[in-house]
């Protein structure tokens, strides 16, 4: 990652492949069942915040519904 990857860890285009990618492309029901429990645990922060919390645990709430938008995101691009 940033520049500091061996080159025996680089596919043919020269990019760097994460340990979560390749498992992720060799396994695919393994990333069909992260994408499953991330989209719980999207539902059960948003429940949560719509129940209301006090504004610390708010905020975190939010931090990791970003993280877990984000994880979504990644997992969906990384599936096809």
């Amino acid at each position: 990652m940033y520049g500091l990857e061996e080159k025996d860890k680089k596919n043919k285009q020269g990019r760097f492949i994460f340990d979560l990618e390749k498992r992720i492309k060799e396994e695919p029901k393994h990333g069909q069942s992260l994408l499953e429990k991330a989209e719980l645990r999207l539902q059960e922060i948003k429940k949560h915040l719509r129940e209301g919390s006090k504004e610390k645990d708010f905020d975190r709430l939010g931090i990791l519904l970003h993280g877990y938008a984000a994880l979504q995101k990644v997992l969906k691009k990384v599936a096809k």
